[in-house]
């Protein structure tokens, strides 16, 4: 080998080792070799993650043939008693593989997903050391796709939480679980985004991407940073054949603790609703409204006698912080609120009428609902599709002025906006609006959107009309 050479490749070694985190411990044979290595760290954490193996009744009616026919139910009691008669009337079940992570080893707490464990029979969990132990369910939530189960067990090992603030786009990753059911099986990789959303729109979502190999069998397995901190349970793949592209997904830990919280003291999650309909801050509202913040959650409507109203949350208003935590989304809002308590008081930051302002909350029941309204728009252009006129003497409205909104074509942009015959328009972009004419002029000056806000029932509502 040429001396330059193996200078140059030992200095790379040295700075690597360097530049490793502590916790990135390298072993005295590794370090001879000059290899660093994960197996310590490794060492600490995999006892902490367990394979999950569940049955599941599969319901049937086909359980009872004879040559061919089914036999009806008053002759069953007559057939032989033979091991194809037992077999014929035992109830089939499947069994699936999955993963899970032992959070509190004396309470004998394991996080694993709800899609693993739904509808389970039964519930068996083989610990790293090779015991199989029963598990009970203590409460699953299918909005997050987070289990709690509990096992008694001595000498467990659990497994510390990260703080998910410590966790950046590009930190190397751990992924540890039961892939096909083979066993237990450690991949590595780097977390490639944060905060990705839209597997399911009606989940609460927040999900760490990462390029660890994850697959069938991971799923409620670990994702470690390099310290041995849990920082996601994995959840997901985007795959066209079931196997590994690179594209995996974990549920936070934060969302993880606070779910777990919840199925622990009620074993299920009873959301928490602020009673407003919310969309996302993006920069084409922000020109509708002449709003110069860069991010929060913009109130479209307030439900009548919800938490949100007793608060004094007014329609166009923006939230731009909860309990002091900056919200960056309406999604992100509808996350933070679901996984409250109810009966759970917060503290708001609004930005209202370029002012800001902060109100006290109690978080609500389910009749105080609270959901993220879609912010795209159906479509790009102008406003189009709604028949307007003036207000009318007959006209039973409270609105003193505004326009009458005649007709809405069910195809237009206002229709799939949110627009409807009976409503009546009183702000365009916050400006009042008196007659057809002023609208006109005020909807020419518009950029992408319009924002209208409309009489309905009398409740405000804030349409954005592309």
């Amino acid at each position: 080998m040429n001396r330059k050479f193996a200078l140059s490749t030992w200095f790379l070694v040295l700075v690597s080792l360097a530049w490793a985190p502590s916790s990135f411990a390298v072993s005295a044979e590794a370090l001879a070799r000059g290899i660093p290595s994960l197996a310590p760290m490794l060492e600490t954490v995999t006892p902490a993650v367990v394979n999950i193996r569940v049955s599941k009744a599969i319901p049937t009616s086909s359980r009872y043939f004879f040559q061919g026919e089914r036999v009806p139910e008053e002759l069953r009691r007559f057939l032989p008693d033979t091991p194809e008669s037992q077999n014929r009337n035992r109830r089939p079940f499947s069994v699936g593989a999955g993963s899970g992570v032992i959070i509190d080893a004396d309470e004998g707490f394991i996080v694993t997903n709800h899609h693993v464990v739904e509808g389970a029979s039964s519930i068996t969990v083989q610990l790293h050391d090779g015991r199989a132990l029963e598990a009970e369910m203590v409460g699953s939530d299918a909005n997050t796709d987070v289990a709690l189960l509990q096992v008694a067990a001595d000498n467990l090992t659990d497994i510390e939480l990260a703080e998910i603030d410590s966790v950046q786009v590009g930190d190397f990753v751990v992924a540890i679980g039961n892939p096909f059911g083979i066993g237990q099986t450690v991949t590595s990789g780097i977390v490639s985004a944060l905060g990705r959303t839209g597997l399911n729109n009606a989940n609460y979502e927040d999900f760490i991407q990462t390029d660890a190999a994850i697959n069938v069998g991971n799923s409620g397995g670990a994702l470690v940073d390099m310290e041995g901190r849990l920082i996601g349970i994995n959840s997901a793949i985007i795959s066209g054949d079931g196997g590994n592209n690179g594209i995996g997904f974990a549920v936070p830990v934060d969302m993880v603790a606070a779910v777990t919280a919840h199925l622990e003291r009620d074993g299920e999650v009873r959301r928490g609703m602020l009673g407003v309909t919310i969309t996302s801050l993006t920069p084409d509202v922000q020109s509708a409204l002449n709003l110069n913040i860069a991010s929060g959650a913009l109130v479209t409507s307030v439900l009548e006698g919800g938490a949100a109203e007793r608060a004094g949350i007014q329609v166009s208003d923006v939230i731009v912080e909860l309990n002091g935590e900056v919200i960056e989304s309406g999604r992100d809002l509808r996350n933070r609120v679901g996984l409250l308590r109810r009966d759970q008081e917060i503290e708001l930051l609004l930005y209202r009428e370029g002012e800001s302002l902060s109100v006290q909350a109690v978080i609500g029941d389910e009749s105080g609902v609270a959901s993220a309204a879609d912010s795209r728009p159906a479509a790009s252009g102008g406003f189009r599709g709604a028949r307007l006129r003036n207000l009318q003497a007959q006209d039973e409205v409270t609105a003193s002025e505004g326009i009458m909104v005649a007709a809405v074509e069910p195809q237009s942009r206002a229709f799939s906006a949110g627009l409807r015959a009976g409503d009546v328009i009183v702000e365009v972009n916050r400006q009042q609006v008196a007659d057809v004419d002023q609208f006109n002029s005020e909807v020419a000056d518009s950029g992408r959107f319009t924002a209208i806000t409309v009489l309905r029932d009398d409740r405000e509502l804030l349409l954005l009309v592309p």
